[in-house]
């Protein structure tokens, strides 16, 4: 049981790295299988879909970050911190390529074609970080750390974009510090003058 788990998971890995790099319609079975050295009848043992398969790989990457973001809240009750922190995250992603790009914005782009059971977990995983990210804003206004111009959510989206955004410009330009300066930037908006 351990190594189907595990070949579940190369699986996955490849998956995710391929998607990054090219999105959903730019990898086959084949290509998994030539990364790991497996058959393509295995793959399908594990994932007889192509959808199933990346289904799954949202389902897991959304239990990431999710765990992800309530860590960040563990980690600091400060709004201005968590957010930071998830901008930091990123910045590091894309500056050393462990993770250059959000594998659900890199779906998104292709969001007509993806099959339904797809794009509904897309859709699920920007609703859910934008509940976050509007819940963090909210916070930090009512403790006069953010200065907010429109509601939590309306900001939340802006901020969403302005990451996602970010992360389109530094592939075009093949510029890691480009993520930084955008963000940054966008952060500075939000800060209340003298934190």
């Amino acid at each position: 049981m351990r190594s189907m788990t595990s070949t579940a998971d190369k699986i996955l890995d490849v998956a995710q790295s391929l998607i990054v790099a090219g999105g959903y319609n730019a990898f086959s079975y084949a290509d998994i299988s030539d990364a790991i050295g497996i058959r393509k009848a295995s793959i399908h043992h594990h994932f007889p879909t192509k959808a199933e398969l990346v289904a799954a790989l949202v389902d897991r990457y959304r239990q990431q970050v999710e765990a992800g973001l309530k860590s960040l809240q563990a980690q600091s009750a400060n709004p201005a911190d968590q957010v930071q922190s998830y901008l930091n995250f990123w910045q590091t992603c894309i500056r050393d390529a462990s993770l250059p790009f959000c594998v659900c914005a890199m779906l998104a782009g292709e969001m007509q074609m993806l099959p339904d059971d797809v794009a509904s977990r897309v859709r699920a995983h920007f609703h859910s970080l934008a509940k976050w990210l509007a819940s963090v804003l909210q916070a930090g206004a009512e403790q006069h750390v953010f200065r907010l111009d429109q509601g939590p959510e309306d900001e939340a989206q802006v901020l969403m974009a302005s990451v996602h955004g970010a992360m389109l410009s530094a592939r075009a330009f093949g510029d890691p510090e480009l993520f930084a300066a955008i963000v940054n930037a966008q952060i500075a908006k939000l800060l209340v003058q003298g934190r």
